[in-house]
């Protein structure tokens, strides 16, 4: 068989999986339900697997990406995979001196702040990331039935890394480049969204049914200034895999303001965090999407019937939507307790099913 047959066993396999029905708005028989950061140091079998090996040679190691990104899978029964990686692995593959700190994150050697900078960027080809090919057709012989969620970070979340030189609370270097030197800005952002799309491109040609673009940080933007200076970049990532016939998931955390505009760039399924409703995010993004969401991820620390409460409040929330993905409003917090994620996977399949 040849690769191509290959990638399009596994997406079809999954293609009526309960996940990708509900990113099509299709009728369900439950719903799908995945977690942002659902493999990571939640789980005992993570730590173990991941002990004395750095976050970056991580995600450079098919069979060690195969494993990590399985183990929520089998622990938990979640409707979907996803691949295990980082939005900075693009650009430590074009030769950005970055890494990864425990503690803190991302942190860039040099910041961008001038145009001489652009020249770093280079596009990103397939073959710096033979390694994700690897892993992604690895993991859909794997998973079979259920689809693999490929993932990139969106420009101006990149941007940011790389202007701040790190995470950043207030964003000061990035908004005075954005708002200082605007040409200079769209074209950061330009580029990076290129590199972005390249990344999905791979996922998606490995074998990968589904795709999020994840702009953690745009939530400090005005919806004015995002509109402006952020959405066409993040629309021509989106735009570049339209072709593939995947749905394409927007998220972003603190985004309430912007719903309607994270949707608006291209996305299939809009990601909402804890901060919104979703019925009334609804009501921001409009009709023809999906939603996914919502769940505070600190309310898995509380007792289970307060857990089965606000997961309660979620789903009744989302009756009236088109489509809906279950997930928590943001990544699942280190010291989670695994039994309350498979519990809360078990709950919703049991409220929900047709």
């Amino acid at each position: 068989m040849s690769e191509r047959s290959q990638q399009q066993t596994g997406r079809t396999a999954a293609h009526d999986s309960a996940f990708l029905r509900a990113c099509r708005r299709e009728p369900v028989p439950h719903t799908p339900v995945w977690f942002m950061r659902q493999a990571g140091r939640s789980l005992p079998e993570f730590r173990k697997v991941r002990e004395g090996i750095a976050m970056l040679d991580s995600c450079m190691r098919p069979e060690l990406v195969t494993e990590i990104t399985l183990q929520p899978v089998r622990r938990h029964n979640v409707d979907a995979a996803v691949f295990y990686s980082d939005i900075v692995v693009p650009l430590k593959a074009i030769g950005i001196e970055l890494d990864i700190k425990p503690g803190v994150g991302p942190v860039v050697e040099r910041p961008f702040r001038s145009r001489a900078d652009l020249e770093r960027l280079r596009p990103l080809e397939a073959g710096d990331v033979s390694y994700v090919t690897e892993a992604v057709r690895m993991l859909t012989a794997e998973l079979g039935a259920t689809p693999l969620i490929g993932f990139a970070g969106a420009p101006f979340t990149l941007a940011s890394y790389l202007v701040e030189g790190g995470p950043s609370r207030n964003h000061e270097h990035t908004k005075a480049l954005m708002y200082g030197d605007p040409e200079l800005w769209t074209e950061l952002v330009d580029r990076l969204a290129d590199i972005s799309a390249a990344f999905l491109k791979v996922q998606i040609e490995a074998g990968a049914s589904a795709v999020q673009l994840f702009d953690s940080w745009a939530g400090a933007l005005a919806p004015a200034d995002y509109r402006r200076l952020v959405m066409p970049a993040s629309a021509k990532v989106f735009d570049a895999v339209a072709g593939y016939d995947v749905p394409r998931i927007h998220f972003g955390v603190g985004t309430g303001e912007l719903l309607g505009l994270l949707g608006e760039a291209g996305a299939d399924v809009v990601g909402v965090d804890w901060r919104v409703p979703l019925d009334e995010a609804a009501r921001r993004v409009g009709p023809g999407k999906a939603l996914q969401g919502n769940l505070d991820p600190a309310v898995l620390f509380a007792p289970r019937a307060a857990v089965e409460a606000k997961t309660d409040e979620v789903l009744r929330a989302a009756r009236g939507l088109e489509g809906h993905v279950f997930n928590l409003g943001h990544g699942v917090l280190p010291d989670t307790d695994p039994q309350a994620l498979t519990h809360l996977v078990e709950y919703v399949h049991e409220r929900t099913a047709r």
